[in-house]
């Protein structure tokens, strides 16, 4: 019994010893493969899906008038969202606008007078070019008449001429004396009349570039009231759904109250939250396999966008300080940016926020 008992337990641990080599052979494989995996597939839980978010307020203050969506509606871009009372804005623009057309009609009653101004400057000029044409004629007339008198006073030295002709030569040169003399007065009369004349014009001229510019900044108000007055109109900046709606007809609203907010979801990405150490073969690219919590049994592709700057921790509101207290070292996550491809939410059914678990696939 003993020498049949001996054989049979040999070949039990014969067998046994083969079967834990074989599991062990198989645990290594298994162990290799799944090292290999892992190598080249680098997976997170610490992430979600982003997007942009466009929050709606208002630029001017006012009160709600109309309001023409609900939450959770989509919305195309430049669709009406709220509307103000735009009564207060209409009557400051039309205040406006009536202030740049005063300011118009001044101008052109300036410009009006700036040319009166120069058109009697021309005449002016022209009227001391006659002035000072007729008195070269009189000084010419002045001149001949003076050689007139000097032959006469010969001659009548002489008795070649009579007294009286004399006398007349002599008077005739005394008058052309006067002439010419009032010539000049003349001219001079007219060069100060110049003067003055050209000095209406540039302050003509100066008060047309003072109106321009006080139409310029009526015109500034005018633009001004005209863009408050379209601010009382909220349009929707990009294609999306209503969420965060907080604003109720008959609000009194301020500059910059959030009002709701603008979701879109055609171009959703998701932040990934790695551990640094699992960023050695990371690269921009690289395609990604995303399971959403939400779908379990359906997969998203996308590829890596991009890696931040930094980790969470350095721009967080207190970020840590490692000189101050006792250091310890923590492991720490950077967030990568991974953009959904076109193709893989044709029906939108991610939403922003959702827990996501990415995979990186890198070679």
């Amino acid at each position: 019994m003993e020498d049949i008992q001996q054989p049979k337990n040999s070949s039990r641990k014969k067998t046994a010893i083969i079967v834990l080599t074989v599991i062990v052979i198989l645990g290594v494989i298994i162990a290799h493969f799944y090292t290999e995996y892992k190598a080249k597939h680098i997976t997170t839980d610490d992430a979600f899906i982003d997007g942009n978010v466009h929050t709606i307020a208002s630029k001017v203050p006012g009160t709600v008038k109309n309001i023409y969506v609900k939450s959770n509606q989509f919305v195309k871009k430049g669709d009406t969202l709220v509307e103000l009372d735009p009564v207060d804005y209409e009557v400051k623009l039309n205040e406006a606008s009536s202030g740049v057309g005063a300011e118009k009609a001044k101008l052109t009653e300036v410009e009006t007078r700036t040319d009166v101004a120069k058109s009697k400057l021309s005449e002016l000029s022209a009227a001391l070019g006659a002035e000072k044409a007729n008195l070269e004629l009189q000084e010419a007339n002045r001149n001949q008449a003076e050689n007139d008198s000097k032959r006469a006073e010969n001659l009548y030295k002489k008795e070649s001429i009579s007294k009286d002709r004399y006398e007349k030569m002599m008077t005739a040169y005394t008058v052309a004396l006067a002439q010419v003399k009032a010539a000049k007065e003349q001219v001079k009369k007219v060069e100060k009349e110049l003067d003055t004349q050209r000095t209406v014009v540039k302050q003509a001229e100066a008060s047309i570039t003072a109106q321009i510019s006080i139409i310029k900044e009526k015109e500034a108000k005018q633009n001004a009231a005209q863009f408050n007055y379209g601010y009382t109109k909220i349009f929707a900046p990009a294609d999306g759904y209503i969420t965060k709606k907080s604003v109720e007809l008959g609000n009194q609203i301020q500059p910059g109250q959030p009002l709701m907010a603008v979701v879109s979801l055609e171009d959703l990405y998701v932040t990934a939250n790695y551990k640094e150490t699992q960023l050695e073969k990371v690269r921009p690219g690289q395609k990604v396999k995303i399971k959403a919590d939400t779908y379990p049994k359906k997969t998203f592709t996308g590829k890596v966008d991009s890696i931040m700057a930094g980790t969470g921790a350095v721009f967080s509101l207190f970020p840590p300080e490692n000189a101050t207290g006792n250091y310890v070292k923590v492991v720490q996550r950077i967030p990568i940016k991974i953009v959904l491809d076109k193709d893989t939410d044709p029906r939108h059914v991610l939403r922003i926020g959702m827990s996501v678990v990415p995979t990186i696939l890198v070679k």
